[in-house]
């Protein structure tokens, strides 16, 4: 019985201890088949493993790499371009209005009191008209004066030669000597030269009298008065400034280079303080220029009614022959870094810039100095908000996309 038990407790354990043999940990199971599995599977397996991973990611890739290549048009621009057209050339300058001839009316009589002023700044007045009046008592009192001594002299000479006449008698007698004879003759002389003096004398006092009326040497307008009632006069002293015909001039100062082309004769237009236009008349042209600006006059005749005064600093325009000009509006023009461009669209509706020049400017419009071509289509507007190689949508004028 005991030998039965201890044999059934050998197989026991024996079979128990091939069980436990049986039973393998995960570990030792993958290191069993991984030694069990060749390399050339294992490549196999990475290798098909990659090419789905590809193909599954592909089609993603594809699409952003799609969307990041599409360009998106930076804003919608309206094109215009180039004309040709013929604009006449103008020389620009600036200068003074001033009086075409201005008269300086002075006082000329002295030591006399000014009774009377009748004319003020900005009055019209005509020639001979009276501006002002000195005193004439005493002028009065000098002139009755002078005419006694002209009286005076007159019976002086009669005297004298009333006796040239007796003596020329006697001397046929030899009742005088020809000394005494001579001496006569040469009284008469004398009171013949003392009378014209006195004569002369008598004109001075009637001018002085006749000058104590102070009148308008010409017509034209007062620009300045500085007589004053009760003032005592000085010859020589200025009592008024008249404008000659109220006429006006502008004095344009233009560079040497540019004097040669203006000719007499030819049209001016000039811009009031106002804004409004004045068209004028070129007279003449300097024949000196200035050493230190270089610059010459040229004389322009404005019309009365131009509404400017004298003293106004203003701009004209000098109206040459006409000539051809690439023109595109303002608007066009960008100014960048001291530079100007013009924006051009390609037919991809992409943006170059080029560089111009300018030159005339007429209303809105400018002449355009530089490589641009009649058939370039350029931005109207809007340039600056641009760069060189930007896409943009082109826009008819009425706002819908252009075909």
């Amino acid at each position: 019985m005991n030998h039965s038990i201890s044999y059934l407790a050998a197989r026991s354990e024996k079979v128990s201890g091939r069980r436990e043999a049986d039973v393998v940990s995960p570990s030792m199971f993958h290191l069993r088949c991984k030694r069990s599995v060749s390399k050339p599977i294992i490549g196999r397996i990475a290798a098909v493993f990659l090419v789905g991973m590809a193909v599954t990611l592909l089609p993603a890739c594809k699409g952003k790499t799609a969307e990041a290549t599409v360009a998106k048009p930076v804003m919608a621009v309206e094109l215009v371009s180039p004309k040709q057209e013929s604009w006449g050339d103008e020389i620009t300058a600036s200068g003074e209005v001033t009086p075409w001839q201005e008269a300086i009316i002075g006082a000329e009589v002295g030591g006399v009191r000014l009774d009377e002023v009748r004319a003020d700044v900005g009055d019209q007045v005509s020639k001979g008209q009276l501006l002002a009046r000195y005193s004439e008592d005493v002028l009065r009192a000098n002139l009755l004066r002078q005419d006694a001594a002209v009286a005076e002299a007159q019976a002086n000479l009669a005297k004298a030669a009333a006796d040239v006449v007796r003596a020329d008698k006697l001397a046929e007698s030899n009742a005088l000597s020809a000394q005494v004879i001579m001496g006569y003759h040469t009284q008469a002389q004398v009171a013949e030269a003392m009378l014209a003096s006195a004569k002369a004398q008598q004109r001075v006092q009637a001018l002085q009298l006749r000058y104590a009326r102070v009148v308008a040497p010409d017509d034209g307008v007062i620009s300045s008065r500085s007589a004053t009632v009760g003032s005592v006069g000085m010859v020589g002293v200025e009592l008024f400034r008249l404008v000659r015909k109220n006429r006006l001039e502008w004095r344009a100062q233009v560079p040497a280079a540019a004097l040669t082309r203006l000719k007499a004769g030819m049209a001016v237009t000039l811009t009031a303080v106002d804004g409004s236009k004045v068209t004028g008349k070129l007279r003449q042209v300097s024949p000196t220029v200035d050493a230190k600006t270089r610059n010459g006059f040229a004389y322009v005749d404005l019309p009365a009614a131009s509404g400017l005064s004298a003293g106004v600093f203003v701009t004209g325009r000098f109206a040459l022959d006409k000539r051809d000009a690439l023109t595109l509006p303002e608007t066009a023009v960008v100014l960048r870094d001291g530079n100007r461009y013009l924006m051009k669209v390609d037919a991809q509706n992409r943006v170059h810039e080029v560089k111009v020049d300018t030159g005339r400017r007429q209303s809105n419009a400018i002449e355009i100095l530089g490589n641009v071509a009649i058939s370039d289509r350029l931005i109207l507007s809007g340039g600056a908000f641009v760069a060189n190689g930007d896409l943009v949508t082109v826009i008819a004028a009425a706002g819908k996309p252009a075909p």
